[in-house]
């Protein structure tokens, strides 16, 4: 039941980053998305024991090529290796939803059961 709604919510948040989305800017052509933003973050870690959230958080976007990685404040691991494909600020797949503008970024992600979510802006 716990997996059911994890997926269910998994599948809501991608569905709103889809109505949210905004093709005006490229993230694999621009480096407008790079830079902090700052809000809500959070990471979980059950193996670990591992629980941390702030509403007073920060990601940081970095680019190299196609490839992107969200560094978190307040000791949070960073999220590496993300690559964004032309003409696309959402990245849906099996590990989550990340979608990013020049205004805000939205991460739901999970690897390796650890769980990462960003709601932020600049």
């Amino acid at each position: 039941m716990k997996q059911t709604m994890k997926i269910f919510g998994m599948m809501f948040f991608a569905v709103a980053l889809l109505a949210s989305c905004d093709n005006d800017n490229d993230p694999a052509d621009d480096n407008l998305f790079v830079g902090q933003y700052q809000g809500s973050v959070s990471f979980s870690d059950p193996d670990n024991n591992t629980e941390t959230s702030t509403d007073e958080g920060q990601v940081t976007v970095v680019k190299v090529g196609n490839n992107y990685t969200f560094d978190f404040s307040n000791d949070i691991p960073s999220i590496t290796g993300i690559t964004m494909e032309k003409n696309q600020n959402t990245l849906i797949s099996t590990d989550g939803a990340i979608n990013i503008d020049a205004n805000s970024v939205d991460i739901l992600y999970t690897i390796d059961g650890k769980t990462w979510t960003a709601n932020c802006t600049r």
